[in-house]
């Protein structure tokens, strides 16, 4: 049945442009383009489609919106793990997803994927600090193990499937903690070591409903919410403590 339905997407993609498939050897689309996060939201997937004209190999890539994060260094003094150092990673997408057909290095020469910054020790991230203790290389794979342990960093070879020689598909997995904000999800097709066709495609994660209106609201009146949010714990601890008395 899904596969019906992804062939029924695929004809509508490529009846939609009908000049497009004998210009361009790449045509992707994705199931939906809004990942909206609700009151009990434990994360989705996403369909991404598309059809190839000749022979390669395809590439996707989700990136996040790039944000400046810091990464501490602990250290067990007195029997204690405290912060000892920190470095900041400038450039570091929020969400990063890579799936491929095969593995990359069957296919894409390191200068190719060097230059699109595809594969996670591809990624243009710069670390700032001034921790002697530790070298930059050493926070940056800090970085990437915490991004990968909270599922928002990844990689996957041979996870795009082919139906026949020219339509493609794969699922893309946004977990329950994923960042808000607009997303690039970039698709390749890559031959004799080279770029033959790309697409980039936007997609938005937001939240909706009562949980952006409260968001929105502890960020626009944080002092207020603060008050409220106050109040409301010395509430719950109070009936808390006359509901043990009784």
């Amino acid at each position: 049945m899904r596969a019906l339905v992804l062939i029924l997407s695929l004809s509508t993609l490529l009846l939609a442009a009908p000049a497009a498939p004998a210009e361009e050897p790449l045509v992707a689309d994705l199931s939906r383009h809004l990942v909206a996060i609700t009151t009990g939201f434990a994360g989705t997937d996403l369909l991404l489609f598309g059809a190839i004209d000749g022979d390669g190999d395809v590439v996707v890539v989700v990136r996040g919106p790039s944000r400046a994060e810091t990464v501490w260094r602990k250290d067990r003094q007195f029997g204690i793990w405290v912060n000892a150092g920190s470095a900041r990673a400038v450039g570091a997408p929020s969400f990063y997803r890579v799936a491929a057909n095969r593995p990359l290095a069957d296919f894409a020469p390191p200068a190719l994927l060097e230059r699109h910054q595809i594969g996670l020790d591809h990624l243009a991230i710069e670390i700032r600090g001034n921790d002697r203790a530790t070298s930059g290389a050493t926070y940056r794979e800090a970085l990437m193990r915490l991004k990968k342990a909270a599922g928002l960093y990844g990689e996957r070879t041979d996870d795009i499937g082919f139906l026949g020689h020219r339509l493609f598909r794969t699922d893309v997995h946004f977990p329950a903690n994923v960042p808000v904000g607009t997303y690039l999800v970039e698709v390749y097709l890559i031959a004799n070591g080279e770029v033959v066709s790309a697409q980039t495609t936007p997609l938005v994660v937001s939240t909706i409903g009562i949980g952006a209106d409260i968001a929105e609201f502890a960020h626009r009146q944080s002092a207020l919410y603060g008050i409220i949010a106050v109040l409301l714990a010395a509430a719950a601890g109070w009936a808390a403590a006359a509901v043990l008395r009784k």
